[in-house]
């Protein structure tokens, strides 16, 4: 037997030894979470020595099960509902197993060919089921932190090319840059501010406008605050909706956030990480109109396509302003290669190395179709939309909110009025439930009283799991009324 043949037999017998052993722990998996602490599992990894190694893959896989895998959270088990973490569909698995072994960088056409063209068309399917015309482009991204940065690096070299006619990757940032102003919703997520910390415009460029009742920005406020900031002389550049809140699920009116931005000359960019996969249902992708007027679109394809980690998109209605990310290095993708048609993804972000995650949705939608990720979607809104009646119904609990989406925000309160020690009393059963591992539920802040979260994103949790869950949350609450 020669050196390579050896090889592939070991691959093969490695492989075949880990999907063993992985398909035993999803047999044995019977709660989301083992309920580990910190200080507990700590001296264990600790303990490991990277001076010696294992003596076999069958060691090997009994320390990192006892390290990892059974304090896993079990995200495909029906009763974890806490954050926008997904179930993977099972096409993906196996795409994961020939990204991995092929290794493919994304970054130029000479390490990823047929690779390149196929993540190309996956892009071109997004825009076309968002409709975001003839010359959309993206890319794929490590998630939506990364995708939101470039969509506000866009924004703000956009505004500078055509406005200033100033060179900011050799010159830096104008002195107008402490003028510009983002303006987002109060309930927009972190990574807005973020990004604009990073590009150097500082938080204080986020202007944050207050929510309506329903959670979704109000456009008033949003032209209130922008005249006033145009009258104190700044700049605004970007308005940034929200398609699917992190805490409620709810969507910005893009219709109406899209025309505003067309008046006011601003970028317009959708955080689509949450509610991208109501494009995938033909009973609720009305949600998303308006969105076609973006000039720039999150996707989280590992949150609401059923993705593993990552798997995300940042697109763009016009395929030029792309360039604005574009750096050419003599050993990597050379001016010359663009010129002669070559593809080099490389060109559209800021990121070299990058895996072939687009493999994975291309075995989803190849092998289960659109269909049926639409109806698991039509599944978790029906299944979020009926576990709201069931709170709404239960003198025990405050419900916050009628989820858009997925997301349901309540406290458990039994008492006929707001007492003091109920933020204690919710915290105490998040992290309660949690210690037992028997269900996972998210928590946050709402004008500093501390509320439950349910974000249903598995379409196997049915009602049944729900009532468990409420059960278990009412059960602690007792436990803590006993004792304090």
């Amino acid at each position: 037997m020669n050196h390579q043949e050896a090889n592939i037999n070991h691959y093969a017998k490695i492989l075949q030894k880990t999907i063993d052993f992985v398909t035993t722990h999803f047999r044995n998996a019977n709660q989301p979470f083992s309920g580990i602490n910190p200080a507990d599992l700590k001296p264990a990894v600790h303990a490991i020595d990277f001076n010696t190694t294992s003596t076999s893959i069958d060691e090997l896989l009994v320390e990192v099960k006892a390290l990892y895998c059974q304090h896993a959270v079990s995200f495909h088990l029906p009763k974890y509902i806490a954050h926008l973490n997904c179930p993977v569909v099972t096409p993906t698995l196996a795409a994961e197993v020939i990204i991995s072994a092929l290794n493919s960088s994304m970054d130029t056409w000479d390490q990823s060919a047929g690779a390149t063209l196929m993540e190309m068309k996956l892009i071109d399917w997004t825009c076309d089921q968002l409709h975001l015309g003839p010359s959309a482009d993206g890319v794929f991204t490590s998630g939506g932190t990364q995708s939101n940065l470039m969509a506000l690096l866009m924004a703000r070299d956009y505004y500078i090319n055509r406005t200033l006619a100033y060179n900011v990757k050799i010159e830096g940032l104008p002195a107008d840059a402490k003028r510009f102003r983002v303006f987002c919703s109060e309930k927009s997520h972190f990574s807005i501010k973020k990004a604009c910390s990073i590009l150097g415009l500082g938080e204080n460029a986020v202007v944050c406008v207050p929510v309506g009742n329903r959670f979704k920005m109000n456009t008033k406020e949003l032209k209130i605050l922008m005249e006033k900031e145009i009258a104190q002389g700044n700049i605004p550049i970007a308005i940034v909706a929200t398609a699917g809140t992190t805490d409620f699920g709810s969507i910005d009116p893009l219709i109406e956030l899209g025309e505003l931005a067309q008046v006011y000359g601003a970028w317009f960019h959708v955080d689509a990480a949450y509610g991208c996969g109501l494009m995938l249902s033909d009973n609720h992708k009305y949600k998303l109109n308006g969105i076609e007027f973006a000039n720039s679109v999150t996707v989280d394809y590992h949150k609401s396509f059923f993705q593993p980690v990552s798997s995300s998109a940042l697109l763009v209605s016009d395929k030029d302003t792309l360039r604005l990310m574009c750096y050419h290095a003599d050993y990597l993708n050379p001016i010359e290669q663009e010129k002669d048609g070559y593809p080099n993804q490389v060109n559209k972000t800021i990121q070299t190395t990058r895996r072939f995650d687009a493999l994975k949705l291309w075995f989803t939608l190849r092998l289960m179709g659109k269909d049926v990720l639409g109806e698991y979607i039509d599944q978790i809104i029906y299944t979020a939309k009926q576990t709201a009646i069931i709170i709404d119904k239960d003198p025990d609990f405050e419900l916050l909110n009628q989820p858009e989406i997925s997301t349901i925000l309540f406290r458990y309160n039994p008492y006929s009025k707001k007492v003091a020690a109920l933020n204690t009393l919710n915290q105490f059963i998040r992290k309660k439930l949690m210690d037992s591992g028997k269900a996972l539920v998210a928590s946050t802040k709402v004008n500093n009283d501390v509320y439950l979260k349910f974000t249903i994103l598995n379409p196997v949790t049915n009602t049944k799991d729900i009532s468990i869950i409420l059960e278990l949350i009412k059960n602690i609450g007792n436990e803590y009324a006993r004792n304090n």
